[in-house]
């Protein structure tokens, strides 16, 4: 039986099992109450096969909800692992508007337990049916311009406005707290997230992201790319929905012959994340300009593709996870700490030629926006293009045995633990040797972002972030409170606490807002005292002097503000110097012995 039929359950059971979907034949999608009335109709049909768990509360209060489909009664996650059986982990509509997989993983759960699709012989299939809810209820035919139906789609983003995914590292909303307890509990072995593009038009029903680049852990990386990624595309492809292995992001979106470029995938997103928590993620792409009901059951197809591909080769990636795990587990001892550790992954420039089944289009002038606009026709353009392939390691630092966080910041540490990582608290004050990071030259935003202001450099962000200076690193002798928070990175999870403690990292605390205290100026002098004070401090160095000059002449805003040229002087005497503006408060411990 195909998704979008009438289905019956082969005990001759005449009740309609056709999905909410179906039944309007895909003008429509269920709001989140009768999308929960059809999975407990399912549940309570097959209870010894499927559960519905409660893991959370969304901001405006409703019920965060998983599904989980498993043989023989087996719901208890450490029981699943025990069984040497694979977790996968679907996400539907983290953005609300983007609901296709919702209606996919209803029709699949159903098949499945009809007979009709994907074995759970080696396989559990976990999936959250909604999970940005509330966004999800705010239904509205006005909310996707860009997108072909159906009539009613949520909103982006949360009750809120919080786009939860770019909240993944910085966990500021409630649905992002619950996530990550339940993400922990069930440990999937394999994690999808479920989308719809924007941006070009193409034959593709569906593309998708499976990321192998230097952050990931490479033998998994390899099982990514030379096994994975190709028979996901070729099973794919042979159900009739032609499937791109990778997301198609235009050089010039007004001109598709000039090639595509790729993205980077900083852990703010779900897939960046499953990186750290040494997962393969999948990043499904399905096309706007499609039908609903093409894009529910190419999605339906793809996620049936995957758990027969998962269900053949269980063992292997179990042992892949394990690998990865255990090797997260050693990064703050040697000889690890030796390596460098990559902590932002960008483009290497290296392109390379791959097939594109595109249509042929046409550009002009307009003169509306003054710039020039793209036409499509429907007319196949089968060619080939550039394409960026080639990643390199843009920053990384060497590990350390571990990090110290002073107890008064607290929601630095409060991330940490809905993260799970591993802390513990010191006993007494303790006074000892780390290494430290004094930082420069941040620029913020004029606007927010995500309900902050962020120094966020580069990559795959929206417009209008602030620009990150430089930290740079010494050894000091300093004293840490009593209550400090100490974070090993003998840990699974040590590369999430890399990832929020090191102030370059893509996500960091430091980069999202956490520490902006630390570069504000509490103190300073008078006009008539700080003049004093330049005088007095060019005559003791003379060397200030040139430096001076050399300001002044170099930067033409510096030279018509009297006040910044008074700070000049200030800045460099020994009551600048008791500022410490910019000195992070994260001390990287070389060693985790002696602490109270």
């Amino acid at each position: 039986m195909g998704v979008g039929e009438s289905s019956r359950s082969p005990s001759n059971d005449s009740a309609d099992w056709r999905t909410p979907a179906e039944s309007d034949d895909y003008r429509s999608t269920p709001d989140y109450p009768t999308t929960i009335e059809y999975l407990e109709r399912i549940s309570s049909k097959y209870p010894e096969t499927v559960r519905i768990e409660n893991f959370g509360k969304t901001g405006e209060g409703r019920d965060l909800k998983i599904v989980i489909a498993s043989k023989g009664g087996l719901f208890d996650p450490a029981r699943i692992r025990a069984a040497g059986r694979v977790i996968l982990l679907v996400q539907n509509s983290i953005h609300a508007g983007e609901m296709d997989g919702k209606d996919a993983c209803l029709a699949l759960l159903r098949d499945i337990l009809q007979g009709g699709a994907g074995p759970l012989e080696n396989v559990v299939l976990v999936f959250i049916p909604v999970y940005n809810i509330d966004g999800h209820e705010h239904r509205s035919p006005y909310t996707r311009i860009n997108q072909n139906g159906p009539a009613l789609a949520g909103w982006r983003a949360n009750a809120t406005n919080l786009n939860l995914n770019r909240d993944y590292m910085k966990a500021d909303a409630p649905e992002t707290r619950a996530f990550l307890q339940m993400l922990h509990r069930w440990m999937p072995d394999f994690f999808v997230d479920n989308h719809v593009t924007d941006g070009a038009d193409f034959q593709y029903d569906v593309t998708f992201a499976l990321d192998s680049t230097t952050d990931v852990f490479p033998p998994t990386a390899r099982w990514i790319r030379e096994f994975a990624t190709p028979e996901l595309t070729r099973r794919t492809n042979e159900t009739g929905h032609l499937t791109f292995p990778g997301q198609i992001f235009l050089n010039d979106e007004s001109d598709p012959s000039q090639g595509l470029k790729s993205n980077d995938n900083p852990p703010r997103f779900s897939t960046g994340f499953m990186i750290l928590e040494n997962r393969p993620g999948l990043l499904v792409e399905l096309h706007m300009l499609k039908s609903y009901k093409t894009r529910v059951t190419a999605d339906y197809e793809l996620m049936r593709v995957l758990l027969e591909i998962l269900n053949e080769n269980a063992a292997t990636l179990i042992a892949l996870n394990a690998e990865a795990d255990r090797a997260a587990a050693t990064l703050g001892g040697e000889p690890m700490r030796q390596r460098p550790f990559p902590l932002c992954v960008g483009k290497s420039g290296q392109n390379s030629p791959v097939p594109f089944l595109g249509f042929e289009f046409t550009r002009e002038h307009s003169q509306i926006s003054d710039s020039m606009m793209i036409r499509y026709s429907q007319k196949p353009w089968n060619t080939e293009l550039p394409m960026d392939t080639g990643n390199h390691v843009q920053i990384s630092i060497r590990p350390p045995a571990g990090y110290i966080v002073p107890p008064q910041w607290t929601h630095v540490i409060e991330v940490l633990e809905a993260h799970g990582v591993a802390t513990e608290r010191t006993n007494g004050a303790w006074t000892g040797t780390v290494e430290r990071y004094r930082c420069s030259g941040m620029h913020w935003p004029s606007r927010p972002f995500e309900g902050r202001y962020p120094i966020l450099r580069g990559g795959n962000v929206e417009r209008d972030i602030g620009e990150f200076g430089r930290c740079t690193v010494s050894t000091e002798t300093l004293t840490f409170p009593a209550g400090s928070a100490v974070v090993p990175l003998n840990q699974r999870l040590s590369k999430v606490a890399i990832h929020w403690l090191e102030p370059e990292a893509p996500d960091s605390a430091l980069r999202w807002g956490f520490f902006d205290s630390i570069f504000e100026q509490k103190e300073s002098g008078d006009a008539y005292v700080l003049e004093k004070l330049a005088r007095d401090e060019l005559v003791k160095e003379p060397s200030l002097r040139e430096a001076f000059d050399h300001r002044l002449q170099s930067d033409p805003h510096f030279a018509g503000d009297s006040r910044a040229r008074l700070e000049f002087f200030y800045d460099r005497s020994p009551w600048g110097l008791a500022n410490r503006i910019g000195d992070y408060p994260v001390g990287r411990l070389s060693s985790l012995s002696g602490l109270p």
